[in-house]
């Protein structure tokens, strides 16, 4: 019997539907929260489920369910409770706030309460300084908390209520949460109707306003032009520049080249000085440029980035020549050019640095030897003497 409903595997083949078929891996994130969403954490069944229908082995799935702190490996409550008790929020309270709800709840770090109702934890910044100190449930912000306030929003959620959060939507569990960060929308009732923006965050639109600060050029009423929209645009600017351009004046007649000559010829070494070189030959390739950034998608420029191909053209600018696989070397060809190098590269051999010549190192030993018999300073200089020749 499967671990998973038929209603998450067939949300797996949506998500995975979203890639390109040879970067389908690059799904496993949102697949690890939707695991999560059935089964409240990462279980070593959502690990080998993820493997499975990505076709990676568990060590790689594993490997980034263990790097990000959403993905939790051990059943979870219903609502996660993280305090943040980073600097800012610290100065501010946030460890007392983190303390007294820990004794009020009997529970540390990453522990969940008796009734499975709620998980506290620590956390880092959780980029709301301004409000701070902050404490999140299930990823939705409660600002300016306290102790008290912080007991408050505890004790309803235990009590089965849904408190207000200060910014954001209306709460909802965990479960629910990690659905809406695989990629599916909350389908509640009013889920997303509530919250806005607190007014530290519109402090900075309140001076611009106060001051008459704006972007120069800046007009709030102009749309915003898709990418098609654009592109025509900047067809149609580009040929209007074309047609701007003066028709360019007749070359006069030339006098026919000596017989034999350079510029005749065509060489390289007169190009510009008579006759103009063509452009495969300035150029050094006949090979096509690639097409400018901007006609790739952000996602297919990432993915080359990563993981170029033979049909990747890196740096991706205009002007880069695309790299060309060429026809493979016929296995007895490649023998003799392995042969070829090897001879030409014999290795050293007792130890010695390639080049270096054996009589001469016998020659310096036996010299060495030789001044042994006199005393410590002809040794000495006998060796000195011994290498130096």
């Amino acid at each position: 019997m499967s671990v998973f409903s038929d209603e998450t595997r067939a949300r797996a083949r949506e998500i995975i539907a979203r890639y390109p078929a040879d970067r389908s891996r690059s799904a496993l994130l949102p697949l690890l929260h939707l695991v999560q969403s059935e089964q409240g954490y990462v279980s070593p069944a959502g690990v080998e489920f993820c493997a499975e229908v990505l076709g990676l082995n568990k060590a790689q799935v594993g490997a980034v369910a263990t790097f990000y702190t959403m993905y939790k490996r051990r059943p979870t409550g219903d609502f996660l409770v993280s305090v943040c008790t980073n600097t800012m929020c610290n100065v501010l309270g946030g460890q007392e706030v983190y303390d007294t709800l820990a004794e009020h709840l009997g529970v540390g770090h990453d522990e969940t309460t008796a009734d499975g109702k709620i998980t506290l934890e620590h956390a880092e910044c959780l980029a709301a300084c301004d409000y701070g100190p902050v404490m999140t449930v299930n990823y939705d912000f409660f600002d300016n908390v306290d102790p008290q306030s912080a007991l408050g929003v505890v004790e309803e959620l235990r009590a089965g209520g849904r408190p207000m959060p200060t910014r954001g939507a209306r709460l909802c569990t965990l479960k629910e949460m990690a659905v809406q960060l695989a990629g599916f929308a909350d389908e509640r009732d009013g889920a997303v109707a509530d919250g806005g923006p607190g007014e530290p965050t519109l402090r900075g639109l309140r001076l611009a306003e106060q001051h008459g600060i704006s972007v120069p050029g800046f007009d709030p009423n102009t749309p915003i032009r898709s990418k098609a929209e654009a592109d025509k645009a900047a067809a149609e600017a580009k040929a209007k520049a074309e047609a701007a351009k003066p028709a360019p004046a007749a070359e006069p007649a030339k006098a026919p080249a000596p017989t034999g000559s350079a510029v005749a010829s065509g060489t390289p070494g007169n190009a510009g000085v008579g006759e103009p070189a063509p452009a495969e030959r300035a150029a050094g390739s006949t090979v096509p440029d690639v097409q400018a950034p901007d006609a790739k998608s952000p996602e297919i420029r990432a993915a080359e980035t990563r993981q170029p191909d033979a049909r990747t053209a890196v740096p991706d600018a205009p002007g880069t020549k695309v790299p060309v696989d060429d026809t493979a070397p016929a296995p007895r060809d490649a023998r003799e050019a392995q042969a070829a190098g090897i001879a030409a590269n014999a290795p050293a051999g007792d130890g010695k640095p390639a080049g270096d010549e054996a009589g001469a190192q016998e020659r310096n030993l036996k010299e060495a030897e030789a001044g042994a018999g006199t005393n410590g300073a002809g040794s000495a200089v006998a060796s000195e003497t011994g290498v130096q020749k």
